[in-house]
């Protein structure tokens, strides 16, 4: 609504009603404006994982990516959903979300999830990892998204031939976007495959290997209270809490873990 519309129409209104709608106004318009702050506000979303934009920080992570709503994008292994239902709002009208999700535990949990909610869900494409990848056409995606799953990869050690396929199913100058819990640089590299943190250094390696550029990184996920060296790993923090109400409100004033954000880019030649 232009100015003299929004006037005109205030002034038709009763005084209360009038500030009423004008306020309204005000506070809508950022939203409306910015297409990741709308999808963050759907009344889809869930409170559970509303509560925890503080940790996640999606608004600005999803910005660093250069995400926008008209765009074909991957999220590999969504597992319960946590993204998908900021994704799946803000690609829908003019993008494409496609959910590559590994076969195994997850899977039936996700398609329940999916499926609870088919009016926000409904144009997710849910494709089983690692069976029906060659589904998604080689070099038609414009962004492939991974969530705190890299160090599940190490762990299982497919972590080369899952970056290959992100690679082929990228389009050239395709972004790739990494998310997941640091281990600092200078602690024995062993822990990779039991703490559920990686180096930034393994991680670029392992992107770099399968024919990424580095782009950059941001710290908007940083969280420098964690020291990475809990007594069952990056699961002893919060969500997980693997401790149960051992030292409770410690982890718990700690917060989730520090996160590296990562962006690299399938080079256009």
């Amino acid at each position: 609504m232009n100015r003299l519309a929004l006037l005109a129409a205030l002034v038709a209104l009763p005084a209360g009603a009038a500030i009423a709608q004008h306020a309204h106004h005000q506070a809508a318009s950022p939203v409306a404006d910015d297409p990741i702050a709308a999808a963050i506000a759907a009344p889809s979303r869930t409170p559970k994982n509303v509560a925890r934009d503080k940790y996640r920080h999606p608004a600005e992570t999803l910005a660093f990516f250069g995400m926008t709503p008209s765009a074909t994008v991957v999220e590999y292994s969504p597992s319960g959903g946590w993204y998908t239902e900021i994704l799946a709002p803000l690609l829908r009208d003019h993008g494409s979300f496609y959910a590559l999700q590994p076969t195994g535990r997850y899977m039936d949990g996700y398609k329940a999830f999916l499926a609870a909610r088919p009016d926000a869900y409904d144009k997710v494409k849910l494709v089983a990892y690692p069976e029906e990848t060659a589904s998604i056409p080689a070099n038609s995606v414009d962004t492939v998204l991974t969530f705190r799953n890299v160090h599940n990869m190490v762990m299982a050690g497919n972590e080369a031939a899952t970056f290959k396929a992100f690679f082929d199913m990228l389009k050239p100058g395709g972004t790739l976007g990494v998310v997941d819990h640091r281990l600092p640089e200078d602690r024995d590299t062993a822990l990779e495959k039991s703490s559920g943190y990686l180096k930034v250094s393994t991680i670029r390696r392992i992107a770099q290997a399968a024919g990424f550029d580095y782009v950059g990184a941001s710290e908007v996920n940083a969280n420098p209270k964690d020291t990475a060296d809990w007594p069952k790993g990056v699961w002893t923090l919060p969500p997980t809490l693997s401790q149960k109400d051992v030292d409770r409100d410690t982890y718990l004033a700690i917060g989730e873990s520090d996160r590296m954000t990562l962006k690299f880019r399938k080079p256009a030649q």
